[in-house]
C-alpha cells in the first residue's frame, strides 16, 4: 500500500515480497555498521517485515520502503515505531538505504515525510533518534530534519546520542 509520493522516492509498505531485494541492502556490512541487529539474513530480513507487518496492523506505523520512482528498485526503509529506549517506550525514528544511494539526499527526502506524517497525521507528540556519534551521515541527516539538543546514553551497550523532537 502506498502511503507517500516525494519528488524521487514512492513510500509504501513493505511486505514479505521485499526479502529478497532488503536481504541485499541489509546483508551489506557497511550499510549495518550502526545497526543493533548487525548484518542480516534472509531469515532475519524476513523476520524485520513480519514485525513491520505487526507495527502496521498495531500502530498503522513502521518503517516503510523506500522505492526510487524512476527504477522501481528498493532502495532502503524509513518510518517511526515503538521502541524500547532506557526503559521508556517511545516512538524511534529509524532509515537504512543501500549503499549506491548514500549522499544522493534521498533519506532526508524520506525522513521529512516520515516526520510530517507522525506529527500531522498521527498527531504524534515526539519522536526520538538513536545515532551513534561516529555515524556522521545519519547525524548530518537527523540534523537537516531539526533534530539538535540530544542526551547521551547507552542503548543496547553502545554509547549513543538520544535526540529528540516534538510537534512544536
Amino acid at each position: 500500500m502506498q502511503i507517500y509520493e516525494t519528488e524521487r522516492l514512492l513510500i509504501r509498505t513493505l511486505s514479505l515480497d521485499d526479502v529478497p531485494e532488503l536481504t541485499n541492502i541489509l546483508s551489506d556490512p557497511e550499510v549495518m555498521k550502526y545497526s543493533i541487529r548487525g548484518v542480516c539474513d534472509e531469515t532475519a530480513t524476513r523476520r524485520f517485515i513480519e514485525w513491520c507487518l505487526e507495527s502496521y496492523a498495531a500502530h498503522s506505523i513502521g518503517p516503510w520502503a523506500l522505492v526510487e520512482k524512476c527504477s522501481g528498485k528498493l532502495v532502503g526503509f524509513c518510518g517511526v515505531s515503538p521502541e524500547e529506549v532506557n526503559g521508556v517506550e517511545e516512538i524511534g525514528l529509524g532509515y537504512r538505504l543501500a549503499k549506491r544511494y548514500w549522499g544522493k539526499g534521498l533519506a532526508s527526502e524520506a525522513v521529512q515525510v516520515v516526520l510530517h506524517y507522525a506529527f500531522n497525521q498521527k498527531q504524534l507528540s515526539s519522536v526520538v533518534v538513536v545515532i551513534e556519534p561516529e555515524n556522521g551521515a545519519s547525524l548530518k541527516v537527523a540534523e537537516k530534519a531539526g533534530f539538535s539538543a540530544f542526551d547521551n546514553l547507552e542503548f543496547h551497550g553502545r554509547p549513543v546520542r538520544l535526540y529528540r523532537l516534538t510537534q512544536q
